[in-house]
This record gives structure tokens, sequence and C-alpha cells, in this order.
């Protein structure tokens, strides 16, 4: 017999957990399985012939949100030229419709529900005993007794088994036989299941068996993907932090434990975080961890009704403590279309958040997902949403369809501009001038749909010619300043192989600049980690840019505080000789390792024999 589990991830990098996971236990059970994995980015034609030509006797397929509509019209095809081939789906988007799933698609077989390790490998035995032993007879007797599955009878009726009690996650093995094959990809991994929260629009508040994955087993496979160095790990634990012991020794191990290259992602809550906690996420590598904390929305009335624990003040204060550290990524969450949320109060919730300034602000639209509590009360919420996944809400009694399309504006420009973390400087520029850069970031919206720059495919420099236009129209300061930042931001992201138009000539500062190369190959100072290098290398591999003195002195107003600009610690006297600007110097083997900016050294610039 052969057996397919089938894979349709939303990105090459991805990987899909459940499918190996399935795979690993099924094997302690005596069953062979065959893992095929896609993405939702290739022809459907192409998975149907790599398919085909597995000629699986059973096939089963992994649903998500992100793949749904896509697998639906692929199992149709499929029934079509596999049409002796059992297939099955599983996973989240099916679990809670498994009987509508298979009175709409006839070619179904069968649908797993809920957690379904035990599930696979008793179905899995079960297609094996009756096809090895008995042509396929009996098969039916075996199905009735397999708890977590709805399936179909060869009489075409249904059938709707109870569902499995939830099981030891101890139990499952190590998902990743061979590591090797995931060198360049995200390899997900859980250390718990369930969630003690009982948020109203997530599938994780119906299971209340929280469950944790014995620590011993936990560090023995944390050391597998530092060995291979990985390059990240993304940890599914709902709430990874909702039981200290758990959560304080993992992070203890990989700080003990860190390869210097592995990045480890944790959603956590991060008003359950303890000052012992804290400690230590203080002493980490910066790199090694990223968080995510979902705020949701800071409107206590939306906070109570979603069934929301959050102490606002205590994330703040957390987030603010952990930002200090300059160590650890922070990605905050923001969800529009929440009950009690209308537009002004989403307005007041990014004010909250901004004021965090994370390395990435997640606006995102609530999904109306099948079996939430949400679902079960969009009566109440006049809750309009999409038929087809991903099930996003279009209007709610507090928020018209015209604001979320002003909402989706606001996405983009943030998506775009703010986590892109490619227009640090020029952003730092409109905090000054914008009490809540939510409406900045509304206006520029606004802006890009009325000049027709919206729904197009822009170059990164364009993007940059793009805002400095809004900045002008907007007259938030001078063409000079703004231009200078940009620059500013440009080089921080990579050393151009050509300046963009707006860029002034280098011309005028073209002999001081092979003066200071030239010097830093005899006698390094700012560029000692490159020595060897001859001077016209070293300029090939860095960069400055030298602004005047009026210049420099508008741009160094603008830059905001812990803006990654080093200034050169010089004597007095140099400083005031160089009263006539200011070279910003640009190491690309140094960079931020939260940013990925090269680091900046601010060097005191005369115009005079020796440059700078």
């Amino acid at each position: 017999m052969k057996l397919v589990l089938a894979a349709v991830n939303a990105k090459y990098i991805h990987s899909n957990l459940a499918v190996y996971t399935l795979s690993a236990y099924a094997k302690t059970m005596g069953v062979q399985v065959e893992i095929a994995e896609y993405t939702i980015n290739q022809q459907k034609d192409e998975i149907l012939k790599s398919l085909f030509r597995k000629q699986p006797d059973v096939l089963c397929i992994s649903c998500y949100i992100w793949n749904i509509s896509y697998v639906e019209a692929l199992v149709r095809e499929l029934a079509k030229v596999l049409p002796e081939t059992e297939l099955w789906l599983g996973g989240p988007e099916v679990s809670y419709r498994a009987v509508s799933m298979l009175e709409k698609h006839p070619c179904l077989r069968g649908i797993m529900k809920g957690e379904g390790e035990k599930t696979f490998a008793e179905l899995a035995l079960a297609y094996q005993t009756a096809m090895e032993t008995f042509h396929g007879e009996g098969l039916g007797e075996s199905l009735q007794k397999i708890a977590g599955i709805s399936w179909r009878g060869r009489d075409g009726g249904i059938h709707d088994n109870p569902w499995r009690p939830v099981m030891d996650l101890s139990e499952v093995p190590f998902p990743y036989e061979d590591l090797d094959r995931f060198s360049n990809r995200i390899l997900y991994y859980e250390s718990s299941r369930g969630c003690p929260f009982s948020c109203s629009y997530c599938l994780s508040s119906i299971d209340k068996k929280l469950r944790f994955r014995s620590l011993e087993l936990v560090k023995k496979e944390l050391q597998m993907f530092l060995d291979h160095q990985i390059p990240q790990v993304k940890f599914v634990d709902r709430t990874f932090n909702c039981k200290k012991e758990h959560a304080m020794t993992i992070w203890q191990y990989l700080a003990e434990h860190d390869n210097g290259v592995t990045n480890f992602h944790f959603e956590i809550a991060a008003d359950l975080l303890t000052e012992d906690e804290l400690e230590l996420l203080r002493t980490l590598r910066p790199g090694l961890i990223q968080l995510e904390i979902g705020v949701q929305s800071t409107n206590p009335d939306t906070i109570r009704e979603i069934h929301r624990r959050m102490d606002f003040g205590k994330v703040s204060s957390v987030v603010e403590r952990i930002r200090e550290g300059r160590n650890i990524h922070q990605h905050l969450d923001l969800i529009a279309g929440l009950p009690y949320e209308d537009y002004e109060s989403f307005r007041r919730s990014f004010l909250d958040v901004y004021r965090l300034k994370p390395q990435q602000l997640q606006l995102g639209f609530l999904k109306v997902l099948s079996g939430s509590y949400m679902a079960e009360h969009t009566g109440d919420y006049q809750c309009q949403y999409q038929d087809q996944e991903p099930y996003e809400v279009l209007s709610t009694r507090w928020l018209p369809y015209r604001d979320v399309l002003r909402l989706k504006a606001v996405e983009e420009m943030v998506e775009v501009y703010y986590n892109s973390s490619q227009f640090h400087y020029l952003l730092g520029l409109a905090e000054q001038r914008y009490e809540n850069m939510f409406d900045f970031f509304q206006q520029l919206g606004e802006f890009y749909e009325r000049n027709g720059y919206d729904g197009l495919s822009h170059t990164r420099i364009r993007r940059y010619e793009i805002l400095l236009e809004f900045f002008e129209e907007k007259q938030l300061a001078g063409r000079g300043i703004c231009q200078q930042l940009a620059l500013m931001d440009l080089y921080a992201r990579e050393n151009l192989k050509s300046r963009p138009a707006f860029a002034p000539d280098t011309a005028r500062y073209k002999e001081e600049t092979y003066r200071f190369y030239q010097r830093e190959e005899r006698e390094p100072r700012y560029l000692k980690h490159y020595q060897g290098y001859q001077w016209k290398q070293l300029m090939r591999m860095t960069h400055l840019e030298i602004f005047t003195a009026e210049e420099t002195g508008a741009c160094l107003n603008i830059l905001p505080t812990n803006c990654g600009v080093h200034p050169e610690e010089s004597d007095s006297q140099t400083r005031s000789e160089a009263g006539g600007g200011t070279a910003f110097l640009f190491d690309y083997r140094t960079r931020d390792p939260l940013t990925g900016n090269a680091a900046i050294t601010q060097i005191p610039w005369v115009k005079k024999q020796d440059g700078c």
C-alpha cells in the first residue's frame, strides 16, 4: 500500500509541521509514509501531475486558511485522474465542518478532525490491514472504530465519529528525520499544545487541555536544530510563556548553547513576563530570539468582549524594557474589525502600539473562523465577512466597509514603509511632525490613491521618490533635508551601485573621499577590520556620504534618537576644525542584528588636504 501525505504551503521557504509529525508518529506504528510538499504559487496542473505519478492508494492533504480553495479545486481533479485513490483531508480548516465538506465534495472518502497523530496512524493501519489481508474488504468496520474522523461509507452515507481525546505531547516523535534537507527553510516546532486563554476569534481557545512536551525531549531536539545551524525555528506554541518554568528552561538552554546563527521565534503574552524572565532575555545574543506579541486592541470594551485578558500598561512596560536592551526583535499585532472597535478607536489603538516602536507592527483584519465563538455571534455584531478564505471581515456594527477600505490603505503603507525597516530616518522626520503616525500612514495611502500609485508594483527607489513627493506636498521639511534622510536610509540598507536621481552629485567631494580612503589604507582608524585591503577596495566595500555644515545641522536635528548613527570620538579641537560638515561612513560588514542596517559612523569633516 502506498500512502502519501501532501501539504500545499504558502511559500517554499515554509515547511509543514503537521505532515512531518503525522509521518513520524505513523512510523512508530510500522507504517511508511511518503511526504509531498508544494506551494500555492505552483500551477495546479504541476501538482496534479506530481501526485498522479506517485500513484498513491491513499492520499491525505493538510488544509489551512491559506490553501483550502486551492486544495478543494485540486481534489476535484485528482478524483478524475486517480479514481481508485482514497482521498482524505485534515487540518484546522476542515475539522470543524467535516460533515459539510463531505457533502460538498462526494469525491472525498473522509476527513480527520482535530489532533491527528493517533488518528492518522490508526487510519493508515486500517487501510494497510484491509488492503493486504482482505483486498479492501472490511475497511468500513475498521473506520467505525477510529475516533476523530468523519467518513463516507460505500453506500454513500456519511458517518461522524466522536472526536479523539487529546494525547500526551511527549509521545509525538521528533518530526524532522533529515535536517540537512531544511538548510534554507523555516522550521516549525511545538513544545506545548492548547491555550490557557479564550479569545473569541481564535480556534486555539476551543482546546482547553494545555499540555507541555517533556523539557528533556525539548532540549535534545533544540540541540539538533542548533547542531545543523537551521536559520530560523518558529515555535507554534500559542502562548509560549504561559508556564514560567517551561519558558525559562528553554530560553536558558538557548542562551547556554547559542550557535551564533539560529534564530528562534516565540509568540508570548508580554504581561505574563516576570522580572526573572526579563533579566534572562536581556542577556541573550542580539538576534537569538524574536518575540511576537498579540495586542489586537487597546480598547477596554473590545478586550472584554473578545474574552481576552491583557494588562496593556504591563505590556507597554515590558515591551519598552525589552526594546532598551536592543537585542530582541519585537513584532506586535493589531486586529481591525473586532467588536466595539470603530475607526477612531482603532486609530487610538494604533497610536498606543506605535509609541512602543516595535521592529514590526502587524495591522491585520479579523478572520471569522468556522468553529470559533466569533463565528457563532456574527449576528450580534452585524458582522459581514467573505464567504471564501481568508473569511476576512467586510463590515461590522462599528466599522462600515468604507472604513475597512481606509484601514486597508493604512495597512499597505505600514507594511511598505514601516515593517520593511527601509525608511527609518524619513519616518523619524514624520514622527516629529505627526502626533499620531496613524494619520501619516492614512494620508500617505490617500496620496497613493489620488496619484494612481496604489495597486502597482514599485521598485524600492520609486518608493523613496513617492515618499519625497508626499513630504514636499505636505511641506514637512525642505526638499534637501528630505533627500539627505532618504540617502541615509538607502545607504544604510546597501551600497548602491548607482545613485538615485534625487541624490546630489558626489564629484564635489571626489578628491576628499579619495584621500580619506587612502589614509584608511595607510593608517586605518575607522575601518580597522578591513585591514589588508587597498583603498579602492575599501571604497567599493563601504560608503562615505559627505554633507556640508548647513546640510549636517539640518540632518542631525531630524535624526531620531537611537537612530544607529555613532559619533566619532575625536578631540574638541578636531570637532571645531570640522565645522564645515560631517561625513557618514556606512560599514556593511557590521550590521544591526535587529534591522539589518549597516553601522554608521558620524565623522567630523573639514575641507582640507587630509580630508576627514
